[in-house]
């Protein structure tokens, strides 16, 4: 973890109020835990906008799996973007209808595009692509975990 460094911040009394109750709301141990996730979550959806460092989000869809070709298609996009798919976790909702969940670690823009693409099959009822953070480039795993 980096060194803190403490600074004052001026607030109009009303915002600081606000800002207590998301404090509360959120369930969070101290303002400045608050304000680093806030902090956080603005420079990674900053940097998924700019598609100036690659990030990772997960793609969330809902599709009919009785639609003619659509697995096949779903399964050629995802490996047509190998470089970009680190991985996929399949649901079954009910008779109609799956949920994949699809990992995704790249430059921004590339990853919406990647993500409209997908979406836009027929058969794919939602999509959600979700920020998750920033990921560092050619870094695919930054901590070693003990077994």
């Amino acid at each position: 973890m980096s060194d803190l460094t403490r600074f004052s911040v001026s607030l109009e009394s009303d915002l600081l109020e606000s800002f207590d109750q998301f404090v509360r709301d959120g369930s969070f141990a101290t303002r400045s835990e608050a304000i680093r996730q806030l902090l956080r979550q603005t420079l990674t959806r900053d940097a998924f906008d700019a598609d100036d460092r690659p990030v990772t989000a997960t793609l969330t869809l809902v599709y009919d799996h009785h639609r003619p070709h659509l697995v096949e298609k779903l399964l050629a996009v995802q490996h047509d973007h190998a470089n970009q798919v680190v991985a996929s976790m399949h649901v079954h909702l009910d008779h109609d209808r799956c949920m994949e969940v699809i990992v995704l670690r790249g430059p921004g823009g590339a990853l919406q595009n990647l993500a409209a693409a997908i979406r836009g099959l027929k058969g794919v009822h939602t999509g959600t692509l979700a920020l998750a953070g920033t990921a560092e480039p050619g870094h695919d795993h930054p901590h070693p975990h003990p077994h």
